[in-house]
């Protein structure tokens, strides 16, 4: 089992949306990965923009009970996300792709709970993958 689960929007939203074609996947991960899982500002940012309505009042849950936790600040390390967006600008990356990648090389034993197949193109701490679960 990982020692820290981190989270991404694409997770978030399925999981917290019954509509969303991951849903199912994201329930059985949910389960198979307990919280707390681990996420950045920026993810956050993303996932009540992408839920709206919809789901924000579960996501604000979550949070409370702490069951996701924000673990990483750009304040304390700023330069290592930046140099990963430029160098996938081809992809591109988003800020909070960056963030994450830079979680799992910071974090003990990570695995990233994710729809989103970007991830198979990242590398961390320059040549190796990025340990994730991502639907099929």
């Amino acid at each position: 089992m990982a020692g820290n689960v981190l989270v991404d929007a694409g997770f978030l939203v399925a999981l917290l949306s019954r509509r969303d074609g991951s849903h199912r996947w994201a329930a059985v991960q949910a389960k198979r990965f307990p919280p707390p899982w681990r996420t950045c500002e920026a993810v956050l940012s993303e996932t009540f923009h992408l839920l709206e309505s919809r789901g924000e009042s579960a996501l604000v849950d979550l949070l409370r009970r702490r069951a996701l936790i924000v673990a990483f600040g750009l304040d304390e390390d700023l330069e290592r996300p930046l140099t990963l967006m430029d160098k996938y600008a081809d992809v591109p990356m988003s800020l909070a792709d960056a963030c994450l990648v830079r979680m799992t090389e910071t974090l003990a034993d990570p695995i990233l709970l994710t729809t989103d197949a970007d991830f198979r193109v990242y590398r961390r701490h320059g040549r190796l993958t990025v340990p994730c679960v991502i639907p099929v």
